[in-house]
């Protein structure tokens, strides 16, 4: 098995996004849309941002982070006009098992319209091509069943439910979890995730 090789954050491009480092003046759209929408984070492990502060702190721990090569972590910005979608970033990996699951957080003015799913297809690409990995996992709460769609687009397969594994508003909460493997990626049709 070859050894999993990092090359960092670096900027990705699909036909609709770039994505790319954070940067401090990302604070107040990210802030704007969806680090202080509380409908934005009711599912996520974090909570709301209270004021912008917190998005800055936040954003420079990102950016001083970037310094280590296995830091994976992009904001997807739209070409047409430079707007934030969101973000996606490497959440959790092993090395030892060549596995990486990325998580991911999307502005909620701009879902369904086919955006995380080509962010999400690039950084796959990126992690099996790239960087080397096996195995890319990823798990959503079992209460926003709509949160699985980006992962089906991809080609992920769904593995099972893990009772009362994640937390979620201040309570453990059921995980969905999907995966797909490096050869089944390599396997699969390419075209565009929508």
């Amino acid at each position: 098995m070859n050894a999993v090789q990092h090359s960092g954050t670096v900027t990705l491009e699909t036909e609709r996004l770039i994505l790319r480092r954070f940067a401090p003046e990302d604070a107040q759209p990210m802030f704007d849309n969806r680090a202080s929408d509380a409908q934005a984070a009711e599912y996520m492990t974090w909570a709301p941002h209270e004021n912008i502060g917190i998005t800055q702190a936040l954003i420079q721990e990102w950016i001083a982070a970037y310094d280590r090569p296995e830091n994976d972590n992009r904001v997807p910005v739209r070409k047409s006009d430079g707007m934030q979608i969101g973000n996606i970033s490497v959440v959790h990996q092993c090395a030892e098992t060549a596995c990486a699951a990325p998580g991911r957080c999307l502005s909620r003015a701009l879902r369904g319209q086919g955006y995380m799913p080509q962010a999400a297809e690039a950084v796959l690409q990126y992690l099996f091509e790239t960087v080397g990995f096996r195995r890319i996992e990823a798990a959503h709460s079992a209460e926003s069943p709509k949160s699985g769609r980006v992962m089906q687009k991809i080609g992920m397969t769904k593995e099972g439910v893990l009772r009362q594994h994640g937390f979620v508003r201040g309570k453990a909460a059921d995980e969905v979890w999907y995966s797909i493997l490096a050869d089944e990626y390599r396997s699969r049709d390419h075209g565009t995730a929508q």
